[in-house]
Parts: structure tokens; C-alpha cells; sequence
């Protein structure tokens, strides 16, 4: 059985969801976040010690203002109420992308960071306005500023999830099938699922389902 460490997901389809059901997207975005916390605890039960939540890209700016507004709302909402929970249950916050969001929502990332930053049993790291070709140039960028020499190992260093080992599985719900500049270099030998499920109606048994799948089959890695 292959071990499993790290899960990244594309939690799409929140807010189809919400239109579908009050017909409005920001109700969907509410009905994910319930979503987001039975996968943390269906993570730890299955002894996943690296999660991966694409929350925000660098192309959702793109989304009405009134949509981006309310999800960071949402999102300085959970941390408030919900990172003290996160920190008692030995899980740690990290954010990648870039941190340029008001400085109350920055304030708050950066103590929940600090907060949970020598936890153990899970880390959640979550993707806000985070691009993957940004991190993939800029990876470049600093390798020849610093004038090292370019190849897989020294690129690492300079992704954004440098001390982060890479997904063995991606899952994907939305009934979408594209990686939507999402972890382009990490996810290069990742096992992708994808869910036609929208996000809100992803269960615990949807994700057991995967994982089970994904612990038989065979990962050759280039081999035979």
C-alpha cells in the first residue's frame, strides 16, 4: 500500500453550489468552509500529515469585489474563531502566496502562523492569492540573483514550499478537470482525482474513497 502524506485539494464548485441552492455564491462559500473542517478532521484520522487548500488564487481578483470581499471576511471570521481550536489540536497554519490583503487579514495570518508554527500533527497549508507561475518565475528570479547554479534541487529552495514535501495525491471537486495554476512543478508525479461532486457536497466518505484508491495503486515514478 502506498503511505500517504500530503493531500492537496481544488475546492471548487462553492459557488455554483450556492446558486444551485439560495442562489447566491456567497452562501456557497459559507456551505465550504463547513466542508474545509470535516476534511481537517478526516485528515487526521487518517495520519495525513501535509494538507494543501487552494482558498484563493491570484486570478480571483478577478471575481466581483463584493465576492472577494465577503471570502476574506469568511476567512478572518474562521481564523478569529477557530485557530485557538486549530492550535489545541496540534495543527499548524501556513500560508503560501503573497501576503498582500488589509492589514487587519495580514495581521491575523501572521499570528495564527506564529501561534501554531511548532505543531505537529497536521499541517495545513493554505493557498491565499497564490499563482504558480509567479512562484515558478520568481524561484527563478532569486536563482540567478543569487547566482546559483539552475537546477532541481536549487529551485526548490526558492518555491514557496521549500520544507514541504510534494502531494502524492491531488483532488479536485467541481467536476473541473484543470489545474488551474495550482502547484504546476510540485504536482509533476501527484495522483489526480477528480470529483464531479461541487465542493459543499464533498463528505468524509468521498475523501476515505480516494484515499483508498489511492493506496492501490501502482506509482511508478518513471519506472517500469
Amino acid at each position: 500500500m502506498n503511505p500517504l502524506n500530503h493531500v492537496a485539494i481544488i475546492m471548487d464548485g462553492n459557488g455554483r453550489w450556492g446558486i444551485k441552492h439560495k442562489n447566491s455564491r456567497n452562501f456557497g462559500h459559507r456551505a465550504g468552509l463547513k466542508t474545509v473542517e470535516k476534511i481537517i478532521r478526516a485528515s487526521i484520522r487518517n495520519k495525513i500529515k501535509f494538507l494543501t487548500l487552494y482558498a484563493f488564487s491570484t486570478e480571483n481578483w478577478k471575481r466581483p469585489k463584493k465576492e472577494v470581499n465577503y471570502l476574506f471576511n469568511l476567512l478572518e471570521n474562521f481564523l478569529i474563531n477557530k485557530i485557538d481550536d486549530l492550535h489545541k489540536q496540534n495543527i499548524k497554519l501556513k500560508i503560501i502566496g503573497v501576503k498582500n490583503f488589509s492589514k487587519k487579514l495580514n495581521k491575523l495570518l501572521n499570528s495564527s502562523e506564529k501561534k501554531t508554527y511548532k505543531n505537529k500533527k497536521l499541517q495545513i497549508n493554505l493557498a491565499l492569492n497564490y499563482g504558480s507561475k509567479f512562484e515558478l518565475i520568481n524561484a527563478f528570479k532569486n536563482l540567478l540573483k543569487n547566482k546559483k547554479v539552475i537546477n532541481e534541487k536549487n529551485l526548490r529552495k526558492y518555491l514557496q514550499t521549500k520544507d514541504i514535501p510534494d502531494p502524492d495525491i491531488l483532488i479536485r471537486t467541481g467536476n473541473t478537470k484543470r489545474l488551474s495554476n495550482f502547484l504546476l512543478w510540485q504536482l509533476a508525479y501527484s495522483e489526480i482525482f477528480f470529483e464531479k461532486k461541487l465542493w459543499p457536497d464533498f463528505s468524509e466518505k468521498d475523501y476515505n474513497k480516494i484515499i483508498k484508491k489511492y493506496k492501490l495503486i501502482k506509482r511508478n515514478f518513471g519506472k517500469v
